[in-house]
């Protein structure tokens, strides 16, 4: 309880915000890259303790929200073949295809079974070996640790019937994106999560070559705000620099072992979000030595074009260029019990995150 009073203490957090509103000149925007960071800034109501100069605007955080529509595709296509079992995350199981969805294949017949870790998925493998089972591994950094630890358990306990559709991502790539696109774009609020793994040097070129401060922040109230106001000390000063204000969790250099691991198993590749089309170099493929566990390579299922859901408006959130308030769908035919997009299923998408705390 003490860890939460403290993140959550209202004087400090007044404070912070007194403080913001003295040092605070330039009209600037800021975006957030993780759902974790979107779901505080509403839950807490935030926004209403910055300057009118700030803006902040969600980016591409929510890993179920970026998974193209060719994957979920993919994986429904997948379900569909005899003796496969497929392996997901709950989110994962309502997000819309482009004609379909795995929940409703899953109501059709096919063997479609939410896990809550890439290990359950390994039991179900040993459990039934006369079934091919697919897990479907999307997120970024954070996640794919588990995927590739997975994959070298099973490559060295030889169980040859499990298998990973890899939709995992990295951050760093799709953050240049949007700085090359052109998007207004002053300073970066980065993951927490994210960088406990991979570190901070991720995020130089961001710095060095773009001139766009970067925080690493934690998730509390207090911690927002403080990286808000970090961010907000570099750009008035004109000193773009990668900063931590989550020094409890993250430690500069990131978890050797867990990057030890990702190095092992996955290369990168270019990559397709949702929203955004090809990113080089974003996404990770199984390397060469544990094929025998890629889904990719192991199965052939013709996936037809995939078409992204009419009226929705989700790419342009993922990119910060609009708010779910845009959409026309918002709350009236989009919602989180009958989603059109992605960015109404997982409980870090923004608009599932705007509908919660409207």
């Amino acid at each position: 309880m003490k860890y939460v009073d403290e993140y959550r203490n209202k004087d400090l957090i007044i404070s912070l915000a007194e403080r913001l509103k003295s040092i605070s000149k330039k009209e600037i925007v800021l975006m957030e890259v993780c759902g974790g960071h979107t779901m505080a800034i509403h839950r807490f109501g935030l926004n209403s303790l910055l300057p009118p100069t700030i803006s902040l605007v969600s980016g591409p955080g929510c890993p179920v929200c970026v998974s193209s529509q060719h994957f979920i595709d993919t994986a429904m296509a997948y379900s569909r073949l005899p003796g496969v079992i497929i392996t997901t995350y709950g989110d994962l199981i309502r997000v819309p295809g482009s004609s379909t969805s795995l929940e409703k294949e899953r109501a059709a017949g096919s063997d479609i079974r939410i896990v809550y870790s890439v290990l359950e998925s390994l039991e179900i493998a040993r459990q039934n070996p006369e079934k091919s089972i697919v897990f479907l591994g999307i997120g970024f950094e954070t996640t794919a640790p588990a995927t590739a630890a997975a994959i070298i358990k099973s490559y060295e306990e030889k169980i040859n019937n499990f298998f990973v559709l890899s939709g995992h991502k990295i951050m760093p790539p799709v953050m240049e994106a949007l700085v090359k696109e052109g998007i207004k774009i002053d300073g970066f609020i980065a993951p927490g999560h994210v960088s406990a793994i991979t570190g901070i040097s991720i995020y130089n070129d961001l710095a060095s070559v773009h001139k766009l401060g970067v925080v690493v922040s934690g998730f509390e109230p207090a911690d927002m705000m403080q990286s808000v106001l970090m961010l907000t000390e570099q750009i008035e000063s004109e000193t773009p620099k990668v900063e931590v204000q989550y020094h409890r969790v993250v430690n500069p250099a990131g978890n050797l072992m867990a990057q030890k691991a990702l190095r092992e198993v996955f290369e990168f590749r270019d990559d397709h979000w949702r929203g955004l089309g090809m990113i080089p170099k974003s996404g990770m493929e199984i390397v060469e030595k544990y094929s025998v566990h890629d889904a990719e390579k192991h199965f052939m299922s013709d996936v037809p074009g995939s078409t992204e859901p009419e009226g929705c408006i989700c790419g342009n959130i993922l990119r910060g260029l609009k708010k779910p308030t845009d959409c026309p769908l918002f709350a009236r035919k989009c919602t989180p019990t009958d989603p059109v997009g992605a960015c109404m299923v997982s409980g870090e998408g923004t608009c599932a995150t705007y509908y919660k705390y409207r």
